[in-house]
């Protein structure tokens, strides 16, 4: 990414309202902003609340916000008054996109309903992200990662198998509907294109969390059996899970028996290949506590980092396990460019690389309302009649 440049991205020329707050619609909107989209984020005079999910801070905002709202120009504005519905209104006449995450009802009760929102722009495409959706048993319900993370079936996968259900220790959920949004967003742009007419997108942290359940919704559709934790270890494949080394841990992703054969090779031990436990990949799964104890003995000879690239090179895939400092800080992080740096601002890059329309770094994540007055001015002015 280059930074404080004009954007040639392959967005540019997008205008986007994001009226959203926390992580799944400024993961999705921070997505168009990199590259190129102009994006407009409008907070309530409460501000977004994760600019308080700290510490860690940055000149007073946290690490949280700053992680997911770079590229946005920053209002403050309350739609629950007419001047600011009025403004709202105003910024929507020539946008692309809005992006919005209220609970089900809350534009509707400011006279901005979906349908309203469609009549008045006719190519619009709207965005709203939320819990559960406005209709059906649980419509209307506010949304939050963990919770979906418990009640999709996320939490009841992941853990140790002697252990409790357990949280994964990032937010995915919110984080691929953010992405969810993001496409939807592409696909509505590209159909606007044939029809000229823009059209409401209903993406729920419900759905997309459900639709993370490969491969165990498909396990449980054609075998009947509920989906049980396995700690590291694949329900699938095996040897597919982390083994202690000399100095840490290493993950086996073994698929196939090719790569199991070369896996034996290279831990000196052949006959593992031609153990009549250990042929297929249905006589390992079968076996797996067996041939775990084994693998197990053999890699504690080994240094984690210095067998991964040994097994790499040779066709097996097998990695480190690494914290994120040793990420962050690993050679081919840096070679794909994925740590943006300027001046005491760090985060993560984009990783979608586009050869002729790269993202880019054109506006650090805004100080609260940094932009209102000058928008406002530039926006109003534009509308006939306005005494702004």
């Amino acid at each position: 990414m280059n930074s404080n440049q004009t954007s040639n991205g392959a967005l540019a020329g997008c205008k986007v309202i994001d009226l959203s707050r926390v992580l799944g619609g400024p993961y999705c909107t921070q997505i168009l902003g990199d590259h190129g989209a102009e994006v407009f984020k409008v907070e309530p005079p409460s501000g977004d609340e994760t600019r308080g999910w700290g510490p860690p801070f940055l000149d007073g905002t946290a690490s949280y916000f700053i992680g997911v709202n770079r590229n946005k120009y920053g209002l403050a504005l309350d739609l629950s008054q007419p001047d600011g519905q009025a403004f709202l209104k105003a910024l929507l006449q020539d946008a692309d996109v809005l992006v919005e995450n209220f609970k089900p009802g809350t534009l509707e009760k400011w006279g901005l309903s979906p349908e309203s929102l469609q009549e008045q722009f006719p190519r619009l495409i709207h965005c709203r992200i939320s819990g559960f959706g406005a209709d059906g048993p649980l419509g209307g319900l506010p949304g939050y990662d963990a919770c979906a993370q418990a009640m999709c079936g996320l939490m009841s996968v992941n853990g140790e198998s002697d252990g409790p259900a357990t949280r994964i220790g990032l937010p995915v959920v919110d984080m691929v509907t953010g992405l969810n949004a993001a496409l939807a967003i592409l696909m509505a742009v590209n159909e606007r294109h044939r029809s000229n007419k823009g059209q409401f997108l209903d993406i729920t942290l419900f759905d997309c969390a459900i639709s993370l359940l490969h491969p165990h919704a498909p396990n449980y559709f054609f075998s009947g059996n509920i989906p049980q934790r396995t700690g590291n270890a694949h329900p699938n494949i095996s040897p597919y899970e982390s083994f202690a080394t000399k100095d840490g841990e290493i993950f086996l992703a073994v698929g196939n028996n090719r790569q199991f054969e070369l896996l034996a090779q290279i831990l000196q031990d052949d006959s593992l290949a031609h153990d009549p436990r250990f042929t297929s990949n249905a006589d390992r799964l079968k076996n797996r506590t067996e041939l775990r104890g084994i693998l197990s003995g053999l890699l504690k000879q080994h240094v984690a980092a210095e067998l991964a690239q040994v097994l790499l090179k040779k066709g097996v895939p097998a990695a480190p396990v690494l914290n994120v400092a040793d990420l962050l800080d690993h050679p081919h992080t840096k070679h794909r460019g994925m740590v943006l740096e300027q001046g005491s601002y760090r985060a993560i890059a984009s990783p979608i690389k586009l050869s002729r329309t790269p993202a880019t770094l054109r506006h650090l994540p805004p100080e609260f309302g940094q932009h209102t007055d000058e928008i406002r001015a530039e926006t109003m002015k534009a509308i006939p009649g306005s005494s702004d």
